[in-house]
C-alpha cells in the first residue's frame, strides 16, 4: 500500500468509527459470503470487538449449530437466535457476524435495522459454492441437491439482503481489499453521499 492509500485508508477508517458510534456493525448474508472473515478484519480495522452470532449461540447452548437444528428444528433455532442476536445488540461498539438466516427473520432484522449499522456481503452462486462445498457442516444444505438448494436460498433472500444499509460485493479476492471497501463504504454514510454498492 503506497503512503498516500495508507493515509486515505486512515481517514476512511475514522470516518466509519464516527458514522458507526456506538452501535453494531452487522454483517448479513448467505452461507460462505465470509461474514466472520471480513467481518473480524474490519472489527481489527475499526478496533472494535468481533462476536459471531453462531458461536455465541454454540456457547450459550452447549450445542453445535448441527446438532440444534437436529434437536429443535429451524423455528426453534431462529427464537434462539434472535435471543442471542437482541442481547448482542444491546452493547456497543462492534462488529456482528450473524448466520444467513438471521436477517430473514422479521423480529431480528427490526433489531438490527432499529440498533445497527447493517452491511450486507453479496456474492455470486458460483463463489458461494466454491467456498460452502469444501465443509459438511450446513444443515440447510443437506439435501439431494445441494447446489441448487443454495440456488433456491439465493433467490429468496437477496431481495430481503438488500435492505441491509449497506452492499459490498464478496468475491474471490484478498480479505484485506474487501475490508477496506466495506470501511470506504461506512465512511461514504459519514459524508453524507449516496449509498452505492461497491463492485
Amino acid at each position: 500500500m503506497t503512503q498516500p492509500q495508507a493515509i486515505k485508508l486512515e481517514q476512511d477508517i475514522e470516518k466509519a468509527r464516527r458514522v458507526l458510534g456506538q452501535r453494531n456493525l452487522v454483517f448479513v448474508g448467505l452461507m460462505g459470503a465470509g461474514k466472520s472473515a471480513i467481518g473480524r478484519l474490519v472489527a481489527q480495522m475499526l478496533e472494535v470487538p468481533f462476536v459471531d452470532s453462531d458461536h455465541e449461540i454454540e456457547r450459550v447452548s452447549r450445542m453445535t449449530i448441527p446438532e440444534l437444528f437436529v434437536a429443535y428444528g429451524e423455528p426453534e433455532f431462529r427464537a434462539l437466535e434472535a435471543r442471542v442476536i437482541k442481547r448482542l445488540l444491546k452493547t456497543g461498539p462492534r462488529v456482528l457476524s450473524t448466520g444467513g438466516g438471521a436477517f430473514m427473520n422479521d423480529t431480528t432484522r427490526g433489531m438490527v435495522i432499529a440498533n445497527g449499522l447493517s452491511v450486507w456481503l453479496k456474492a455470486d452462486l458460483d463463489v458461494l459454492w466454491t467456498r460452502v462445498s469444501k465443509r459438511d457442516s450446513r444443515p440447510l444444505l443437506k439435501t439431494a441437491n445441494p447446489k441448487q438448494t443454495l440456488s433456491d436460498l439465493l433467490d429468496q433472500r437477496y431481495p430481503v439482503y438488500a435492505k441491509a444499509d449497506v452492499t459490498v460485493q464478496s468475491r474471490d479476492d484478498d480479505k484485506d481489499i474487501i475490508a477496506a471497501e466495506t470501511v470506504l463504504a461506512l465512511a461514504r454514510l459519514d459524508s453524507g453521499q449516496e449509498t452505492v454498492p461497491i463492485a
